[in-house]
């Protein structure tokens, strides 16, 4: 589309600096994320000529569909990274694909509660007490950088909680001098913490001597004509420049949900579409999310006239199917989900004292049909294309629903998939009707994947036993099985823990000082 005369204006105005820009459509919802070294001449891109000449059918439907965007200016091009996929984790943009999986950035934690605080790396920020660094753009210079201070400041490597004599005979960082070992009383625990401090400080940026002292060596290797050496100072030092940078930190974006223009227009814009007798006043969205097969949930969305209705929202957790499978879960949701409505509604009825004119059978099976049919949708949305519709349609079809209208929705082009139809209806992405399926899509996405995230979040709240050195899935779960969460846990006694599969008394007193470690301060 030709820039409007608002967006040119915003187009001057744009900067020649780094940042992230987003696009969003007239409904206001963010449709795309970007990055750019010179936001002027990024984002000025996607509005000239040229550029919609090309074959790129996604590229050209991007530009047909945007109405607006706005821009952060950041520092420098890895704070723009990390913020562009900050963003597209908040909003799920329908034309970004990187970072909508669930790794996230690398960080660097140091929790100063446990018995000989260690160095270790993680993607998920806790409030467990620990002190964190990052997250980090890049993941190579933070990992050199991490070796280059444990050599530095004497820290150890080793992955044991709390390392004793019997560790640090087979300990290659103490024999080679790299470790204090404070495991066996070489220094106090008051003398290791001021070094794991220091090295605190030197992550944090006060690291201006060391640099200074490894560009001296970097010209005398290169002065002696020993180049391997001083490339591999000069990586060094790039390094850590790259892991000791400020960068800043980006707050939560909070998420809203676009208001349509006109509900009652698209509505009859999507009835004229699908040739439906009336415009649908209740529609049910089924949207499916799982990260590789695990925490597989489905999500239940009810638009009534247009507008979301949020009071019948619902969530699902798939339970009888393994691993990845969309067509399954989106069967067994939907097989759910009905089979309740029309259960509730004979509930209801069998309830009701029978009427004295007539059939107290009939009359109460009557009505019964009755208002578990005005419980049902108009028209139920599907997420997906043919695989999912089917699923959902061979499902109806066995509960007797076969005559609620259903349809599916595919991304790419926001093809519309109706059953018995073997080529997708195809509206376009300024269309009313498309418009107002989209809109109750994403609202799916939104609360799937925010399902999927708590109960993921929850997971890791629990497997805070993972951490504890040596421990493994079968002993875990005898853990949790026998006391049942990770907070019953912490106020067992030393004689409860020893006597769970696994334990003996070494391993529970080393479990309950890892507990007191990760629940104080």
């Amino acid at each position: 589309m030709p820039a409007t005369e608002a967006i040119r204006k915003k187009l001057g105005a744009l900067p020649h600096k780094p940042g992230v820009y987003l696009m969003r459509d007239r409904f206001g919802t963010v449709i795309y994320v970007g990055k750019a070294r010179d936001l002027r001449k990024r984002v000025s891109q996607y509005f000239h000529p040229s550029r919609r000449l090309g074959w790129d059918l996604k590229f050209n439907a991007l530009v047909e569909a945007i109405h607006d965007f706005d821009m952060h200016v950041v520092r420098s091009e890895p704070e723009a990274f990390l913020l562009e996929g900050k963003l597209i984790k908040e909003f799920h943009p329908r034309y970004n694909i990187s970072f909508r999986d669930d790794k996230r950035f690398l960080m660097l934690k140091v929790n100063l509660n446990d018995p000989i605080p260690n160095f270790t790396f993680t993607r998920l920020k806790k409030d467990d007490g620990a002190r964190y660094f990052g997250p980090f753009s890049n993941s190579g210079a933070l990992r050199n950088t991490v070796a280059l201070v444990r050599r530095q400041f004497n820290l150890r490597g080793c992955r044991v909680f709390t390392p004793g004599e019997a560790d640090y005979k087979h300990c290659l960082y103490a024999h080679l001098k790299y470790c204090t070992a404070p495991c066996i009383g070489n220094v106090t625990r008051e003398q290791y913490l001021e070094q794991v401090r220091a090295a605190c400080d030197f992550i944090e940026g006060q690291c201006h001597e060391m640099k200074e002292q490894l560009e001296v060596e970097m010209r005398k290797a290169a002065t002696a004509q020993d180049y391997e050496k001083a490339a591999g100072l000069r990586d060094l030092i790039r390094d850590l420049k790259e892991t000791t940078k400020k960068e800043r930190k980006f707050e939560r974006v909070p998420y809203t949900l676009p208001l349509a223009i006109d509900p009652q227009r698209d509505l009859t814009e999507l009835a004229k579409a699908l040739g439906l007798r009336e415009p649908p006043r209740r529609i049910e969205g089924f949207d499916i999310s799982n990260i590789s097969g695990t925490f597989a949930v489905a999500s239940l969305v009810s638009f009534k006239n247009g507008r979301p209705d949020r009071a019948n929202y619902r969530r699902f957790k798939i339970k009888t199917v393994e691993g990845q499978d969309d067509f399954a879960g989106m069967a067994e949701v939907v097989k759910r989900r009905y089979s309740r409505l029309l259960r509730e509604g004979n509930v209801a009825q069998a309830s009701r004292p029978p009427d004295r004119g007539g059939n107290p059978g009939l009359v109460a099976a009557e009505r019964s049909r009755r208002d578990a049919c005005a419980t049902l949708p108009n028209l139920i949305l599907i997420d997906g294309g043919k695989g999912q519709l089917n699923a959902a349609c061979a499902e109806l079809k066995k509960l007797g629903l076969e005559k609620i209208a259903v349809i599916g929705l595919a991304k790419e082009f926001e093809e519309i998939y109706q059953p018995g139809e073997s080529k997708p209806l195809r509206l376009g992405l300024n269309h009313p009707a498309v418009k107002l399926l989209q809109r109750l899509r994403d609202e799916c996405h939104r609360v799937a994947n925010s399902y999927n995230a708590q109960l993921r979040i929850k997971r890791i709240s629990e497997s805070v036993l993972d951490e504890f050195p040596g421990i493994g899935e079968r002993r875990k779960q005898a853990l949790l099985k026998k006391f049942g969460s990770v907070q019953r846990l912490r106020t067992a006694t030393l004689e409860q823990i020893a006597v769970v599969p696994g334990f003996g008394g070494k391993a529970a007193k080393e479990l309950k000082a890892f507990l007191e470690a990760r629940s104080a301060g």
